[in-house]
């Protein structure tokens, strides 16, 4: 059964290959695996795995030649709902899916630096995982004037698209900056380090495509497990 807010399989599957070009682990020109042992390595029928490799091909990141196989075409930006996540396995790549554990609407909170028009925000408490890795814990605000009620059950694993479809708002730009904070008391049982541990941290601020900052976020991730990147091409 598909969890609320998942992404349909044969999606997950293309965002998974998609991490994997642009962690290197596909490298330009190489050909995949028959797509009968793939979709048995990768635990799924081969109805799915041919609907995940259509849309890469749409994409522009698969040659599929008749008769000869599948064909990585890497390029320097490949669309992707999580085209600005930063955060990836030690080992590369990793599907990215969370758990949310809370949303609420409330006035923001003082401490944050300044974003949106809006006294209120969205706070939305997530635990990130990477192919199934406990990966990070993570706190965005959303500015409160996009909409009256969000809930839990509407979000998807990628907050960005679920702007885009319920929202209409394009998320154009965002800053990062990469520092150390202490673990929050409510980080839940699940993550491996105790709350007030110090870990590494990314503050990010969002804009949308007319200049306006819309949102603030705060990641906590697992240094032991992951890794925060930046690629330049």
């Amino acid at each position: 059964m598909t969890e609320p807010g998942a992404l349909p399989l044969y999606q997950q599957i293309s965002e998974l290959l998609i991490r994997d070009i642009a962690a290197g682990r596909l490298i330009d020109g190489e050909k995949l695996k028959p797509e009968r042992e793939m979709a048995g390595d990768l635990g799924i029928a081969v109805g799915t795995l041919r609907q995940a490799l259509k849309e890469l091909t749409s994409k522009g990141l698969l040659d599929r030649v008749q008769g000869s196989g599948n064909y990585i075409q890497a390029k320097a930006d490949p669309a992707s709902v999580y085209a600005m996540l930063r955060i990836e396995l030690a080992t590369g790549g990793g599907l990215p899916t969370a758990k949310v554990l809370d949303v609420v609407r409330l006035e923001k909170d003082t401490s944050l630096p300044a974003f949106g028009t809006s006294p209120f925000g969205f706070r939305i408490r997530r635990l990130r995982f990477l192919s199934g890795v406990v990966a990070a814990v993570e706190e965005i605000w959303l500015d409160g004037h996009f909409a009256k009620e969000i809930l839990a059950s509407e979000l998807s694993e990628s907050l960005y698209l679920f702007y885009r479809q319920k929202l209409g708002l394009w998320i154009a730009r965002a800053q990062d900056s990469v520092g150390q904070g202490p673990l929050p008391d409510w980080a839940p049982q699940d993550f491996p380090h105790q709350p007030q541990t110090p870990l590494p941290l990314i503050t990010r601020i969002s804009w949308d495509a007319n200049g306006q900052s819309v949102e603030l976020s705060k990641t906590w991730y697992d240094p032991t497990n992951v890794r925060y990147v930046a690629r330049l091409k």
